[in-house]
């Protein structure tokens, strides 16, 4: 099953990890809590579209960049899987 919460927050955390920055500068920068955002970043919370919104602006990334990156992550892991069998012959 794909959870687009998995995927933003993975994509988040490494934008924020990219940046060099921690939690708790993001989570300031942003105006939410550090535990609330670790929770979107592992993606056992789906932050509302304002949340997603303010945690874009502290990481200077646009928030089409993002949701253009899950769409790639979620394309790729829907496509089919084709598997080679061999003729048992």
């Amino acid at each position: 099953m794909i959870l687009l919460r998995t995927h933003i927050g993975q994509t988040l955390r490494a934008a924020r990890v990219a940046q060099g920055r921690t939690l708790r500068d993001v989570a300031k920068s942003a105006r939410v809590s550090l535990g609330y955002l670790s929770e979107v970043e592992r993606g056992q919370k789906e932050a509302s579209s304002e949340l997603l919104n303010a945690i874009c602006v502290a990481l200077e990334i646009s928030l089409g960049e993002v949701l253009s990156g899950v769409a790639s992550q979620v394309a790729s892991l829907e496509a089919p899987q084709l598997t080679v069998v061999e003729d048992a012959a």
